[in-house]
């Protein structure tokens, strides 16, 4: 019988000729959301959903999280708001984290995108745009409290306080700031911070606060502010660092096997013959490999599951195909076209990233679209 749905999952997941199931439950998406939610209250929740919502489709994620209430959303650049602009209703916020490069200012006010300004630089570019169009234009602003990556440097505040001042043309709508280090509880850098952040807010005092990430949520409501920005923990990441996992899984991936062989002691298995079998083994070869966002770097460290047995991935991970050691389940039961569990109940993101050396966001970000993709 097994043997039999796995062969009926692979005629599945064949077509279109894909190599596996990358399946996306939007309803634990959902899940996941109403509980951050519910953690910051009477503060809004955004959604993250840049890289195309970490890789697992922002038009389908944003449009669940639409309907779920959300009405905040960022993005990296601009290209993923023009892109998500006519996925969403009129009264859904765009945010564009990075803000603008030089020569976007005028298609993203006329898109009704708002950008994050980070500079001083982009902070004069958005007023004269807004000069030119003659009308106020919605800003966030982005200071650097401590992570010295994005964001107005504690030096140029004051040049910016002169800037609103002086001008009426940019309507600022929050001021915000990242963590660095939000996912490990007891880190110093958090309280920091916090002091950088609250100093802001007494030079910007009509101005509500977005300073929480998804690991700032967890870290109380001083750090939650008007407005969440959770990301990692809505598609099922551990927002916190060396705890247990609070959120629903959002991701499963299953990837069909090839072909099996049995091999001798000695045999070299997969480039450069750097495994070699210690007795008697029976192999297996799965449709999948680095190009398909399964790092090269699980060359005989990783594995994958079927049924609840570990399978160890045995030499080096291929840029199509990845090859498994299957003695440890009964002859017969994985043949061509069976299926095996690379993401599900029994391996987490956090346990594939952690066999390669990554974090959960690169295994997401980097799995590919040769996968059938299905939204439950």
């Amino acid at each position: 019988m097994d043997g039999i749905v796995d062969s009926l999952a692979l005629k599945l997941a064949a077509d279109g000729g894909a190599c596996g199931y990358l399946t996306i439950d939007l309803a634990a998406l959902c899940r996941n959301y109403d509980r951050l939610s519910s953690i910051v209250v009477p503060a809004q929740t955004a959604a993250v959903v840049k890289a195309d919502a970490y890789g697992l489709g922002a038009s389908q994620v944003s449009r669940a999280l639409y309907r779920r209430g959300c009405r905040h959303f960022f993005v990296a650049h601009f290209i993923e708001a023009l892109r998500l602009r006519p996925q969403l209703p009129g009264d859904a916020k765009i945010f564009v984290l990075n803000g603008l490069l030089p020569d976007n200012e005028a298609a993203c006010a006329d898109g009704g995108i708002v950008p994050v300004i980070n500079s001083l630089d982009q902070l004069r570019q958005w007023s004269r745009t807004a000069r030119s169009l003659q009308r106020r234009l919605p800003a966030v602003l982005q200071f650097d409290t401590g992570m010295s990556r994005l964001g107005i440097p504690p030096e140029d505040r004051g040049f910016v306080e002169a800037h609103l001042q002086a001008s009426d043309d940019i309507d600022i709508l929050f001021v915000m700031s990242h963590l660095a280090s939000s996912d490990e509880i007891d880190s110093r850098q958090n309280a920091d911070q916090l002091a950088e952040m609250r100093r802001i807010a007494a030079e910007f005092p009509s101005c509500g606060i977005s300073f929480a990430n998804s690991g700032g949520i967890f870290l109380g409501g001083d750090f939650h502010g008007v407005l969440a920005r959770p990301g990692i923990a809505l598609y099922g990441g551990a927002p916190t660092s060396g705890a247990a996992n609070p959120m629903e899984t959002v991701v499963r991936l299953d990837v069909a096997v090839v072909q099996t062989r049995t091999v001798p002691e000695g045999a070299r298995v997969g480039y450069g013959g750097v495994h070699v079998t210690k007795g008697r083994t029976r192999l297996a070869t799965i449709a999948a490999g680095y190009a398909d966002g399964l790092p090269r770097s699980l060359s005989d460290r990783g594995a994958v599951y079927h049924k609840g047995v570990r399978l160890p991935i045995v030499g080096r991970v291929s840029m199509d195909s990845i090859t498994i050691d299957i003695s440890a389940l009964p002859e017969g039961t994985l043949s061509f076209g069976s299926m095996v569990e690379v993401l599900g109940d029994h391996q987490t993101l956090e346990d594939l990233a952690r066999d390669a050396g990554l974090i959960s966001y690169e295994i997401l970000t980097s799995l590919g679209h040769r996968y059938n993709r299905q939204y439950r």
